[in-house]
């Protein structure tokens, strides 16, 4: 059909270009006098017969489609010209909807690859919509926030004003921002946050990227060497005092005196490895600090683990005639952890138990699987729990002193743990260590009654 209307056009156009000129010509002429007035019209009529003839036909055409068209109006059936149009018509639909999926198939694949790109950014990373809510996010970020964050409000997903702020910014219209975060659950941790306006919008509404940088190590790299240094300062001032005098006295007094040489060198040795230890434990524990934030994922068995340990401690319960009893659940599943740090851990726990409980002459040791952690801790770390207790009968805590336990150098008889050999580190070491494997360190004792200290390890999954 639009073949027949063409040709109406040429045809149309030829005999325009036919008839016309012939006229104006015939009239120039019959105005000049050069020609007489009945042959000029003979010519123009010529002219107007020739163009009737190369349009009659497709004349007759057109006037057939418009009685075509009228009768498909009345409700006849169509005729050969409609049904021309009729598929010209169908012919441009189907092009037009095969464009539309072409476009629509495009637009997938755009949202597809720009998924695929976010999953990929090793960082925490998320998308979202003009509305605030998040339409994409990538699994580094859903293991902080919880898996299905796509279609929830950034707010809802991220409790901090300072985001929300910024994304409100950037969702308004500015170009980015940028804040510092900290998110204090499961542990505490900082990130830079950085929200960047689209110049042109990802596939399905995406207007903006939120990415997160972790600043945790760094912080902590800063803050560990900080405290290191405010610590050993402290802490190594005492026996390096005993030692300068030590050595004072060995080279003016003490000079010929074979006995007194003895008596300084062995204090010179104990000061020597209290600082030693000290210094160890400080490193260990700025070790554990550093990494605090990542998990471990290796499998433990708690039962040898704590077999091997208490065999290490053997000796030292026979030297104070301590009796240790070990008994572990035959159900008891492995733990997710660190095998070298949750041997530290039991380690520094059942030493201290020895040390500090041997007036009971017995210290109990039970690993059993528990229904869930206590609910008083963050939601992150309830649930089923693998239970680790140990027990003394010594003299017991006082209960102002259990909640400052584990705070680096505190004693409650500094004498008395400074004549033990202790640090002030070993329970701050324990806390640290069972926080990165998400877990719980408990400590109940009473005057009198000993204590017991309980460490809750996450059972893993079944």
């Amino acid at each position: 059909m639009r073949g027949e209307l063409r040709r109406l056009l040429e045809l149309g156009g030829a005999a325009g270009a036919l008839t016309l000129p012939t006229a104006l010509l015939c009239l120039v002429l019959l105005q000049a006098g050069k020609l007489a007035p009945w042959p000029a019209f003979a010519i123009c009529l010529t002219g107007f017969l020739t163009a009737v003839l190369l349009l009659r036909q497709p004349l007759r055409k057109l006037a057939g489609l418009a009685e075509d068209l009228a009768g498909l109006a009345a409700g006849r059936p169509a005729g050969g010209f409609a049904d021309a149009l009729g598929q010209d018509l169908e012919q441009a639909g189907r092009q037009l909807r095969e464009r539309l999926d072409s476009l629509a198939t495009a637009a997938e694949i755009g949202a597809l690859r720009a998924e695929a790109i976010l999953r990929a950014l090793p960082e925490p990373a998320l998308s979202l919509a003009a509305d605030g809510r998040i339409r994409l996010a990538n699994p580094t970020i859903e293991e902080l926030f919880g898996v299905g964050l796509p279609g929830r409000q950034l707010a809802e997903a991220i409790r901090s004003p300072q985001v929300l702020e910024a994304a409100d910014a950037v969702l308004a219209g500015a170009e980015a921002r940028e804040v510092e975060v900290r998110l204090a659950a499961p542990v505490e941790r900082e990130f830079a946050c950085r929200l960047v306006r689209l110049a042109r919008p990802l596939p399905g509404e995406s207007v903006a990227l939120m990415l997160l940088r972790d600043l945790t190590q760094l912080r902590r790299s800063e803050q560990m060497r900080a405290d290191f240094v405010a610590n050993a300062s402290h802490e190594i001032r005492t026996p390096l005092a005993t030692l300068v005098a030590c050595v004072e006295t060995l080279s003016d007094s003490a000079r010929d005196d074979p006995a007194a040489q003895s008596r300084f060198l062995a204090i010179m040795s104990e000061q020597a490895n209290r600082m030693s230890r000290l210094v160890e434990d400080l490193l260990s524990l700025s070790r554990i600090e550093l990494n605090e934030h990542t998990p471990p994922t290796g499998r433990v068995k708690l039962g040898e683990v704590l077999a091997r340990v208490l065999d290490g401690l053997r000796l030292k319960a026979e030297e104070l005639d301590v009796t240790v009893a070990l008994e572990t659940a035959a159900d008891l599943p492995p733990a997710l952890g660190d095998v070298d740090e949750l041997e530290q851990v039991f380690q520094n726990l059942m030493d201290n138990a020895l040390k500090y409980g041997r007036d009971g002459k017995r210290v109990e040791i039970t690993a059993a699987l528990a229904d869930r952690i206590l609910p008083d801790v963050p939601l992150a770390r309830r649930g089923a729990a693998l239970r680790i207790a140990i027990r003394d009968f010594g003299p017991g805590i006082a209960r102002e002193h259990l909640p400052r336990l584990t705070e680096r150098f505190y004693r409650v008889d500094n004498a008395r743990s400074r004549a033990l050999g202790g640090t002030g580190l070993g329970l701050a070491i324990v806390k640290h260590i069972v926080n990165r494997h998400r877990g719980v360190l408990t400590i109940d004792s009473s005057p009198g009654q000993g204590s017991t200290f309980t460490v809750y390890l996450p059972a893993p999954p079944a």
